[in-house]
């Protein structure tokens, strides 16, 4: 055998080693096993439907290169965009006004607690969830005229 056919017959060996490696240790999938639980930290813990911000930042404790950025939701609202801390951790950034429109969608009277939970998918097909209890209220700033 040449040496051309000897690194080709050695690359597809290797391609079907790590192969077989792949296949058996393959994660479990979602749907079979319960989702791993995070904690979360909502930011800002008192959301005022008046504030005038862009974003609610969720704060986590997952590794940023273990998430799927774009499979993470708040409450069924999707992600923003996302980032990583400085300690590896995920961030995700929700607009203001969908989470403000999720609070007012509920009907209730305000100050209210209101439970938000992010949820998202591992890059190995894992599911996970962290929720945080944060206060809604509806108080217009001083120096401002209400709507």
């Amino acid at each position: 055998m040449d040496l051309r056919r000897k690194r080709l017959f050695l690359s597809l060996l290797c391609s079907l080693a790590l192969a077989l490696v792949v296949f058996q240790t393959s994660p479990t999938y979602a749907d079979e096993q319960d989702p791993i639980e995070i904690i979360i930290q909502v930011s800002p813990a008192t959301l005022n439907i008046q504030n005038q911000g862009e974003v609610v930042t969720v704060h986590t404790d997952i590794a940023y290169n273990l998430v799927l950025g774009a499979s993470v939701f708040l409450n069924n609202i999707p992600i923003a965009w996302w980032k990583s801390d400085n300690q590896g951790n995920f961030v995700a950034k929700f607009y203001i006004q969908e989470v403000k429109d999720l609070v007012l969608g509920l009907n209730l009277a305000l100050p209210q607690e209101i439970t938000l939970t992010l949820s998202g998918v591992t890059k190995y097909g894992e599911n996970f969830i962290g929720a945080e209890t944060i206060t809604a209220i509806d108080v217009t700033p001083s120096g401002t005229r209400r709507k």
